[in-house]
């Protein structure tokens, strides 16, 4: 039997050029559900409002809690959940208010902790005082350690963290510059650098990378020997010398940094405590500050190795400066890391005297 089209009476079998072109097509698949402007709306309220509820329960007050944008708060409850997961309730190290006015203020730096992944898991408060940034505005540059550090020594920090691992109480130290915030980097022409001096340390037992962590002190290298609200002065000693160097006196806490008694160096030649590898660029300084006079007081800085009374080798940063007829030195004791990093960066020594 045969059909014929309705339209032009031809068969079917024939001819479909005279069909609509809607009749040719073949039977669509049912759509699938598409959301509507109000469904989408009714979405956005609803992680809003659970966004809002977790921004109430961080132990912030409630002027940053006001600042927070949606990445602050979702980065600051990662960081909650990380401490929660290293240090569950009966664990959990003293926090907040306790540990901060009081304490903190007497470190000489802030205090991090690291899980066994490099994951920013606690950031005590003063870190403002160090870098410029509250631990929030920390926060937003990412969540790990190697987001807050200069990029350059990651490759080197990673290795240390690595050997720190493998053999946990072992303490490692690593130089870096961190991240400050723009107001800091116009008053002092860059970033900080930091000393991150710090250990893994099993939380419970049989340890595990879940059950261990990072724990360290951020220590600002200091630039310079005024910067005394930043750093702590108990590694610190100065001495007076004549022009050419000679010893005329030296506080008391040269003893407990080198230990001599500061009659054992009143008449001596600085030149005789340094490493002989260090000789030109002492008299590279010394040839700086003693020339200087004509044009006021002038100032110079060394990084060198000087024999402590036991023959061990230590490591200063050096500021001298001359005073009419004498030159002053300030001295600060420094980390083999410290004095690498500094180093790196100190022009090299002229030609000696």
């Amino acid at each position: 039997m045969t059909i014929f089209c309705s339209h032009c009476h031809r068969p079917l079998q024939a001819e479909m050029s005279c069909l609509p072109a809607s009749a040719k097509q073949a039977p669509s698949a049912p759509r699938p559900f598409r959301s509507t402007k109000s469904a989408s709306k009714a979405r956005r309220d609803q992680i809003n409002a659970e966004l809002q509820a977790l921004r109430s329960l961080l132990p912030i007050s409630a002027q940053e809690k006001e600042r927070l944008s949606y990445l602050h708060t979702m980065a600051l409850v990662c960081l909650r959940l990380r401490g929660a997961q290293l240090f569950p309730p009966g664990l959990a190290p003293p926090a907040g208010p306790a540990l901060g006015t009081e304490l903190l203020s007497l470190l000489p730096g802030f205090l991090l902790v690291l899980s066994a992944d490099s994951k920013l898991v606690y950031i005590s408060e003063n870190v403002a005082q160090v870098l410029g940034l509250s631990m929030v505005e920390l926060l937003a540059q990412g969540d790990t350690v190697f987001d807050i550090l200069d990029g350059q020594v990651g490759e080197d920090v990673q290795k240390k963290l690595l050997l720190a691992q493998k053999e946990p109480g072992r303490e490692v130290t690593f130089v870096s510059e961190m991240r400050t915030s723009k107001a800091f980097r116009l008053q002092h022409g860059g970033n900080r650098v930091v000393a991150v001096c710090g250990r893994f340390v099993a939380l419970r037992w049989p340890p595990s990378p879940s059950t261990t962590a990072f724990l360290a002190l951020c220590t600002p290298v200091v630039q310079s020997p005024t910067d005394s609200e930043d750093a702590s002065q108990d590694d610190i000693f100065q001495s007076m010398h004549l022009l050419d160097m000679t010893f005329i006196d030296v506080t008391e806490s040269v003893t407990y940094h080198l230990g001599y008694h500061r009659e054992e160096l009143v008449g001596q030649s600085w030149y005789s405590l340094l490493h002989p590898e260090d000789a030109n660029l002492a008299a590279a300084q010394h040839r700086a500050v003693a020339l200087g006079a004509g044009a006021g007081p002038a100032a110079g800085t060394a990084v060198l190795r000087v024999l402590r009374k036991d023959r061990a080798w230590t490591w200063l940063r050096v500021w001298a400066r001359r005073d009419g007829g004498c030159i002053t030195c300030t001295c600060r004791c420094l980390r083999e890391e410290e004095a690498a990093h500094l180093r790196a960066r100190q022009p090299r020594a002229a030609a000696p005297l």
